[in-house]
């Protein structure tokens, strides 16, 4: 007989619970398309058992605990995400489908942004201001109180990391709705918190669909700040939830990121970087790589390589760790074919595609890499958001055009530029409307340490690195008179 598929509950004030109307969602594998496990579908009286458990804990026993016992806390849920870290990476790869190489990264990245805001808990300082004589003047940053995150799919160890682990540093209290697609780490991390000694409703867990459980802690009032990371379009809804009750918002959206490739380019370290920003986690990735514009000088010989390289490419089960494992879902799947039958439609030029390996179960939900040739600026594979594994190659004349073609779609979250030309790196990292350009790279191996986010339909606010410290803290002004 099958087994019973696993329940996995909400975590409320460190005790695991059921949805209050006992609803639940299946959780499937996107390896094989199978059920393996159930979640909470929770909806607006849960979300506000969370919050009220957030608010007592901020006013109560969490609120009073002091810089240095924060970042002893943290430090410590650091120590236990690491030595759990390969049951984490499990759980990431059979929910998500990722390979287990890249499950087993994310799990080291979860446990590295504890690290770092443990460590920067108790460094975040005011100032003083020279002011008129008979007064000093300071400036403190305090908490928000009781924050909001509303976590996607696609990395949910990663981004419930870069969120959560700087809003506890700064002393506020979380209540955190995963994607309903994938979940189960998060709710797992949480638990991990409890053990490492965070008080009753310093970190809160709620599962269930966005529409329900993620629109009723946007707009619930007693959230202080939210911070969203997902599509554009839903990145509005929530920032419009939360206006309802002047709520503040961090928003990290989608992406049609550039990777330029002029002339003088070092083509041997340029390949690899150019098709692995673009497989990696199969394209479903805010940040992706997913538009590369190519010199003409070069043009046709870079295609030839970057060709080379997709055809050798292969998909498969999250288990087996191939070069990418499956959508997410099979409306995920959908998508992605969507949009390649548009270019079909468009008589596009499939220049080279990848392929899904025999032994990939029938029911997984798998897209075979894709690289499309001469892609116009005007056409939508150039303009929108894919998240799959599809690449867009289109040529240039020269710099200028360049810089038009990085900055022609409504996003702007990250670019990559590669050049050997000094003063064209400053030139392009200026003109190019990014909130992270990378010169000679892509990524930088995703350092924690360095700030996240875009500009236009890629949101606003920044994450990891110190600078997210500020955006989990309001400033305050103090002017003493004294004569």
């Amino acid at each position: 007989m099958p087994s019973t598929p696993e329940q996995h509950l909400n975590f409320i004030a460190n005790r695991s619970c059921a949805a209050d109307g006992g609803e639940t969602l299946p959780v499937i594998d996107p390896s094989d398309g199978e059920v393996f496990g159930s979640i909470a579908r929770s909806r607006a009286s849960d979300i506000d058992r969370a919050v009220r458990a957030a608010r007592s804990a901020f006013d109560g026993d969490w609120g009073r605990v002091s810089a240095a016992d924060r970042s002893r806390l943290l430090m410590r849920l650091a120590g236990l995400i690491d030595a759990n870290r390969e049951e984490l990476a499990q759980l990431e790869s059979r929910d998500t489908g990722k390979p287990i190489t890249q499950g087993r990264a994310d799990a080291a990245a979860l446990s590295r942004y504890f690290e770092y805001y443990a460590g920067a808990a108790d460094k975040l300082h005011g100032q003083t201001i020279p002011y008129q004589a008979g007064y000093t003047v300071f400036t403190v940053r305090q908490a928000h109180g009781v924050t909001g995150h509303i976590i996607p799919w696609n990395y949910p160890l990663q981004i419930f990391g870069r969120s959560v682990a700087a809003a506890l540093a700064t002393g506020n209290a979380c209540v955190v709705k995963p994607a309903e697609d994938a979940c189960l780490s998060v709710i797992r991390v949480a638990r991990l918190a409890a053990e490492a000694g965070l008080p009753e409703g310093a970190l809160n867990v709620v599962t269930g669909l966005g529409a329900e459980a993620g629109q009723a802690l946007a707009e619930h009032p007693g959230v202080d700040h939210v911070s969203f990371t997902g599509s554009a379009d839903t990145g509005r809804r929530v920032a419009q939830a939360a206006a309802q009750h002047h709520c503040p918002v961090t928003l990290e959206l989608g992406g049609k990121s550039p990777q330029i490739v002029f002339e003088d380019a070092d083509l041997q370290a340029a390949l690899p970087v150019l098709v692995n920003a673009i497989i990696q986690n199969a394209g479903q990735t805010c940040s992706a790589g997913s538009r590369v514009l190519i010199q003409r000088g070069i043009h046709d010989s870079v295609m030839q390589s970057l060709a080379e390289r997709f055809a050798a490419l292969r998909a498969g089960p999250a288990q087996a760790d191939l070069d990418l494992g499956p959508l997410v879902s099979r409306r995920q799947l959908q998508r992605v074919w969507d949009y390649l039958s548009d270019a079909h439609t468009s008589e596009l030029t499939f220049a080279a595609q990848g392929s899904v390996v025999d032994s990939a179960p029938a029911g997984g939900f798998y897209q075979a890499p894709v690289l499309l040739e001469r892609v116009p600026c005007g056409n939508r594979l150039f303009q929108e958001e894919i998240f799959g594994p599809v690449l867009v190659a289109t040529p240039f004349e020269d710099e200028a055009e360049a810089i038009a073609l990085a900055n022609a779609t409504r996003y702007g979250l990250v670019a990559g530029v590669w050049t050997r030309d000094g003063a064209r790196q400053f030139r392009l990292a200026h003109a190019i409307r990014a909130g992270q350009v990378f010169i000679n790279n892509y990524g930088a191996g995703g350092g924690v340490e360095l700030p996240f986010g875009g500009v236009g339909a890629s949101g606003h606010g920044r994450e990891k690195g110190f600078e997210a410290l500020y955006g989990f803290t309001s400033l305050k002004t103090v002017a003493i008179r004294h004569g």
